[in-house]
């Protein structure tokens, strides 16, 4: 199987467990990114039975209206059953990395609200440590350089990503050359330094179902 063939399939999977555990009329979380815009595509065979949506970022709020999904602020609603979304990469404690799409902040949030987090992605993302894939941290603007000073303190060569601009108005430096044995740690750590928004380690509210493509199928992974 290609990569995106994996893809689909885990799009594929996700849509069957949304349809099988998230209540009739419930709403939903989506995240960002290749994965997740294959689960969209997925879910708009389903649509009848989703309340309605929260996106975690402008991309996928079109994308899902695209499709005829009702998307909603999420300071309209009290409850969400479920969040799908993608990782760059994810470890056996079901910590991840995230932020290739720069939507890191809003993807926290959304998943700070659901009750189920759902982790779709191929078995290229599975890593037994994380920091093979450099860590994205959202910063404000005026404090991008002392941010990057204190990054290089940590043990890591911060770089800015040319071109983003996130959905909230601020920067992203991609953070290479970590080894990240203490995820939640770390996610503490850095969002302690003034002017960072917040930064991709989704520790502290990490996946609670893993659903991972492989090249003999799709496996289930429980926290």
């Amino acid at each position: 199987m290609t990569q995106d063939e994996m893809k689909q399939a885990v799009a594929r999977a996700a849509r069957d467990y949304v349809a099988d555990r998230l209540p009739l009329g419930a709403i939903l979380g989506v995240g960002t990114g290749s994965t997740a815009n294959f689960f969209i595509d997925e879910i708009a065979g389903i649509k009848e039975r989703i309340g309605g949506t929260v996106a975690s970022s402008e991309a996928t709020a079109r994308r899902l209206a695209g499709h005829g999904l009702r998307v909603l602020d999420l300071n309209d609603i009290d409850a969400m059953g479920i969040y799908v979304d993608g990782a760059d990469e994810i470890d056996g404690g079901m910590a991840m990395v995230k932020g290739g799409g720069g939507a890191l902040t809003r993807e926290k949030i959304v998943a700070a609200v659901a009750g189920t987090f759902v982790c779709i992605c191929d078995a290229s993302k599975r890593v037994q440590t994380l920091g093979r894939y450099p860590l994205p941290v959202e910063v404000i603007p005026m404090a991008c350089a002392h941010v990057s000073r204190e990054l290089v303190k940590l043990g890591g060569a911060p770089k800015r990503r040319e071109g983003m601009v996130t959905d909230n108005g601020n920067l992203i430096l991609d953070v290479h050359g970590l080894s990240i044995t203490d995820p939640a740690g770390l996610e503490t750590e850095i969002n302690q330094i003034v002017g960072v928004v917040t930064n991709g380690l989704f520790a502290r509210r990490g996946a609670d179902v893993l659903l991972l493509a492989t090249a003999d199928g799709v496996q289930t992974c429980m926290r």
